[in-house]
């Protein structure tokens, strides 16, 4: 009979507050990156841009702003799957990668998305 291998005496919990410990500190500058991709695109299309700001517009960038931060809740997956894993010591020292990752991702997607917004004719 298979038996579950034996996690040491790391608990999840011990792992989940790590990964919170870890990641929820850079989810500000994670915001702040993409809020100033908006920016820039917002300013960069003055002053046709400032006839954008209805409410609908507004909360339309809540909801993207929203979605974002539900994407960013991605690398906890991965940071306790691989916490879990052999490699918890090496994953510790490297994780910095996803999240550098994960910004340049989220900051493409946001230019995107601001070119859309900001240009809908380009």
């Amino acid at each position: 009979m298979a038996q579950w291998p034996n996690l040491e005496t790391a608990t999840i919990r011990e792992w989940a507050t790590d990964a919170i410990r870890y990641w929820e500190p850079r989810r500000i500058l994670y915001n702040l990156v993409l809020a100033a991709i908006v920016l820039a695109y917002f300013v960069m299309g003055l002053p046709t841009t400032k006839g954008f700001l209805t409410v609908n517009f507004v909360l339309m960038l809540f909801l993207l702003a929203v979605l974002a931060n539900v994407a960013y809740c991605a690398a906890y997956a991965v940071d306790i799957f691989a916490q879990i894993s052999g490699f918890r010591e090496v994953w510790q020292r490297v994780r910095w990668v996803l999240f550098a990752i994960g910004v340049a991702f989220a900051g493409v997607i946001t230019r995107f998305w601001s070119i859309a917004l900001f240009n809908p004719g380009h």
